[in-house]
């Protein structure tokens, strides 16, 4: 067997069987050892470490799994990082939220327990709650930090661990690698404490829902046409997830009288039961909302994902229902909120947006159009929740957001917020039935206004340690042996964010990009497409986003502009050899 497995995988297995585990979690490693050895290098050969999302992994036995001691070691990493962070505090605090999947309540306990074992007050959420309350608990509270537990839309096997700062946004540099270089000093079990202190632990729920209710009704900025429109009809589905405690809840504040819910998933279920993946991006996530929609004579669909921090979404046109992708959300949104900014006499010239790099182009045309500064970030909201954090209380924050369907609108939560995009979504569908036009066709009226940006991606999954190492190889190719051409395009810059070097093809000139190190590549043509390349940093994945652009003169040319778009983004596709 020593022959056949790393001995690196091996000395780890033997640490866990020799140390202070419970005899259950042994006895599944002397199965893997005997039965199946590809199974204990899955489980042992890294530990898993904090990426975009923060913890996130397969549940099951091992130092790169979910489990009991996995988490009890984040935990008591963080209690101790929190420790020497914020000497001068004398009560530390922390909120803890969950999502309905397996073990998360189970492991939100273990949290709690961990962190008051180590002196820390605990806010603990009841049941589940969305993220983005978690996030708006951890500043109603002036708690040093948070967590929740969730793996977002990963598949049912996973969970995961999300690691919050004391403004509510997730942990940047250098909190991060400073936590897990406290994590790695923890090298028995018998550092972590899980005896729990009941004292410090306090029970919170619907106080606090009514709470961060009344701060997402401040958003509103079309009251009265809500009102005309009140009779808007909306299919929501929380995809078994924690969107079902307040989204519904939170349109009906709004004024919406007939919302419409999809029964069998409002259900909380860690297993997902009506869908093959609990992610609001894929089509088949959406398609009992869309049948509902059609049954009842619905407008728009909305759905959240298990935590409720993004959401997807589905419009009527004629007798279909289009899906509209996380680019073309935000544009509508951004759009919406800036121009009844505009109207309602809110712009000072202080104001800015957010967009990811991978985000498309159009948000920042609109932004040009109503004078708004914007800002371009890595991808993941704790980026945009670091600009924020350094403009505040000298510039205004309207709003912002990813492809990847994740929105922020306002500041008093600092991650993507489905909930208060919903509300913002559903306002901007109401308000656009006001003027008579449906929300695909305002769609159309902004391509018109600004130009058709059509934007793609494409995941590739290799899972495990070699997926792992050919992720790593096909990022190193592509620096190696960049293209020279893509659909016929001459490349005229390259943007490493890894070397963090802009360069440009055409006058040999380079410049320092300003924004942390990661792993991205990005190539702009000559006819303004761009393409970016990244791996994921919650996933076993490697995505490839693209971003092609035309003039969209009038409505009619939609389908032949779109075709011709789809035509290079295929080409570069080809080109890509992806």
């Amino acid at each position: 067997m020593s022959t056949s497995i790393d001995q690196n995988v091996l000395n780890k297995a033997n640490a866990w069987l020799q140390g202070n585990y419970d005899e259950e979690t042994k006895a599944s490693i002397r199965n893997m050892m005997e039965n199946d050895p590809q199974e204990l290098v899955e489980s042992f050969y890294r530990s898993l470490e904090f990426g975009t999302g923060g913890l996130r992994g397969i549940m099951g036995v091992g130092s790169n799994r979910m489990n009991k001691y996995t988490v009890g070691a984040a935990t008591q990493g963080f209690a101790n990082y929190l420790k020497k962070s914020f000497p001068h505090i004398d009560q530390l605090k922390v909120a803890i939220a969950c999502d309905p999947r397996n073990n998360s309540p189970y492991f939100s306990q273990i949290t709690a327990d961990v962190f008051s074992a180590n002196g820390i007050k605990v806010y603990l959420f009841d049941e589940m709650r969305p993220t983005p309350e978690l996030s708006f608990a951890i500043r109603h509270f002036g708690c040093q930090g948070g967590i929740v537990v969730t793996a977002s839309h990963n598949p049912k096997e996973y969970n995961g661990y999300k690691a919050y700062w004391n403004d509510g946004a997730q942990l940047i540099p250098p909190h991060d690698k400073n936590v897990i270089n406290e994590v790695n000093k923890i090298t028995d079990v018998a550092d972590i404490k899980f005896e729990k202190n009941p004292e410090l632990i306090e029970i919170i729920g619907k106080e606090i829902d009514e709470i961060y209710l009344e701060k997402l009704m401040a958003l509103s900025l079309s009251p009265d046409a809500i009102e005309r429109q009140k009779d808007f009809k909306i299919v929501y589905t929380p995809i078994h997830g924690t969107g079902a405690k307040l989204v519904p809840a939170i349109l009906k504040k709004f004024g919406f009288k007939q919302v419409y819910t999809v029964e069998e998933q409002n259900v909380p279920d860690g297993n997902f039961p009506t869908v093959k993946s609990p992610n609001p991006e894929e089509p088949a996530a959406l398609e009992m909302a869309i049948n509902k929609a059609k049954a009842v004579n619905a407008d728009l669909v909305m759905a959240t994902d298990p935590d409720a921090d993004r959401v997807g979404i589905a419009v009527r046109r004629d007798d279909e229902f289009i899906l509209l992708n996380g680019n073309q959300t935000a544009s509508i949104l951004i759009y919406y909120l800036l121009r009844k900014w505009k109207e309602n006499g809110k712009l000072t010239g202080n104001e800015y947006i957010i967009k990811t790099i991978v985000t498309s182009e159009l948000l920042i045309d609109i932004a040009d159009k109503y004078e708004v500064e914007h800002f371009d970030v890595l991808t993941g909201f704790k980026w945009i929740a670091d600009i924020i954090r350094k403009n505040e209380g000298k510039k205004t924050f309207i709003g912002g957001g990813e492809e990847s369907y994740g929105y922020m609108i306002g500041d008093f939560v600092r991650d993507k917020d489905a909930v208060a995009s919903c509300a913002m979504i559903a306002e901007a569908a109401a308000w656009a039935a006001d003027q008579g036009i449906g929300f695909y066709d305002l769609l159309l009226d902004i391509y018109t206004e600004f130009g058709f940006y059509k934007e793609s991606l494409i995941s590739i999954v290799r899972k495990g340690k070699a997926g792992a190492e050919e992720i790593q190889q096909i990022m190193a190719s592509f620096r190696k042996q960049p293209p020279l051409t893509l659909n016929n395009s001459k490349v005229v810059m390259i943007k490493d964010y890894q070397l963090r070097v802009e360069k440009n093809l055409v006058t040999g000139e380079s410049k320092k990009i300003i924004l942390p190190k990661s792993n991205v590549l990005q190539f702009f043509t000559e006819d303004g497409s761009k393409v970016s390349v990244r791996p994921s940093g919650t996933e076993p994945k490697i995505k490839f986003y693209f971003g092609v652009k035309a003039p969209l003169d009038s409505k009619i040319d939609f389908e032949f502009v779109e075709s011709q778009l789809e035509g290079r983004i295929e080409g570069i596709i080809k080109d890509l050899g992806v």
